[in-house]
């Protein structure tokens, strides 16, 4: 296997874990529940974020926006939310928008680890209300890419590598 194989792969394997699948328990197209498809339109509400601020759906308008479900508690998460704070420094200048979504129990032990790191991407957390409006898609983390016309641009589920979230830096 050479190494964009060998990166395949390990995406692929990683979002199987991420997603608890087994092939005899979970069929794909079930384990891919709620993942916007590409082209789709993707419908931001107003939300309140964990440090007090509001994220206004009218401020994405004609923006590139990272939709990035996340916890904790996640592994996996642990290790794309580095990536995901990066591309939220070097692009917010260029327009990018970076959307956490927290599906921690609670709001406070999202707004402490995201302290303890120091995370500073605006990020809601989901309460049954944000899920109403914006269901999360089956597994952790989820990345989705709203471009600039409203629609999906690209659509991930489970552990990316940097150089992954790195390149949706091109669709600003």
């Amino acid at each position: 296997m050479d190494g964009l194989d060998r990166r395949h792969w390990c995406r692929r394997v990683g979002a199987a874990l991420a997603l608890g699948l087994a092939a005899h328990r979970l069929p794909a197209a079930e384990a891919l529940k709620n993942v916007p498809a590409l082209g789709s339109p993707l419908r931001l509400p107003d939300l309140p974020l964990l440090d007090g601020g509001e994220f206004k759906a009218a401020s994405a308008q004609g923006r590139v926006v990272v939709v990035y479900w996340w916890a904790s508690w996640c592994p996996f998460c642990a290790q794309v939310t580095p990536a995901i704070q990066k591309l939220w420094r070097t692009q917010r200048e260029r327009g990018l928008l970076v959307l956490g979504l927290s599906i921690d129990k609670d709001a406070a032990a999202a707004q402490a680890y995201r302290a303890r790191r120091g995370y500073d991407f605006p990020c809601a957390w989901v309460t049954p209300a944000v899920e109403a409006q914006l269901p999360k898609p089956q597994g952790l983390p989820v990345t989705v890419v709203r471009g600039r016309d409203g629609r999906v641009v690209a659509a991930e589920t489970g552990q990316l590598f940097p150089e992954d979230v790195e390149g949706f830096a091109r669709f600003l």
